[in-house]
């Protein structure tokens, strides 16, 4: 059985995400921020969405595993830190309902949901300049990088809550990562 765990962010949906994860048949679990990375045996991790940068506790050492990871919101954020890009305060703010267009069809995470889908995100923080090795799939009116992609690293990225009910097939979003595990 496929393992995923979720490292918790401190993020309120974070529950939504082991939730979404637990009901496709995924053994997973939740960690907390400032648990050790080390010890982890996962197929997978998340790194969930959160407040802020100050309360991420060990979350860049999960970058390193050797699993695929996927960022929500603050987690991608972290990804994007961490490798060398940059975060910076959005110009939208708060959470909205965002159409989103998919800009590589191509990409194992959100290629399947082009060319546009509608999803529930919050801009007070973003990517606004991506790391060396990554490649944007996804933009929007209100955020140039909604999405970011290191295929060969395993890293990925979404500026959007896939697990809200108010998101469009954000389930999707979860069944394409767990593909991702499943094959890497």
């Amino acid at each position: 059985m496929t393992r995923i765990v979720v490292v918790d962010l401190h993020g309120q949906f974070t529950h939504l995400e082991q939730r979404a994860l637990r009901d496709m048949g995924v053994d997973t679990e939740i960690v907390a921020a400032d648990a050790a990375a080390d010890g982890i045996d996962a197929d997978g991790i998340v790194l969930s969405g959160g407040p802020d940068m100050d309360r991420i506790g060990n979350a860049p050492d999960y970058l390193d595993l050797d699993a695929p990871v996927l960022g929500i919101c603050l987690g991608m954020q972290v990804i994007a830190a961490e490798r060398g890009g940059r975060v910076d305060a959005g110009d939208y703010g708060g959470y909205a309902d965002v159409d989103v267009e998919i800009v590589d069809d191509e990409d194992p995470l959100v290629g399947s949901l082009a060319p546009e889908t509608r999803v529930w995100a919050s801009h007070a923080d973003e990517v606004k300049a991506l790391p060396d090795g990554f490649v944007r799939t996804a933009t929007s009116d209100v955020c140039g990088i909604e999405a970011m992609s290191n295929v060969e690293e395993g890293l990925y990225g979404v500026q959007w809550h896939p697990e809200v009910a108010h998101t469009e097939r954000g389930e999707e979003v979860f069944e394409n990562f767990v593909a991702i595990c499943e094959s890497n």
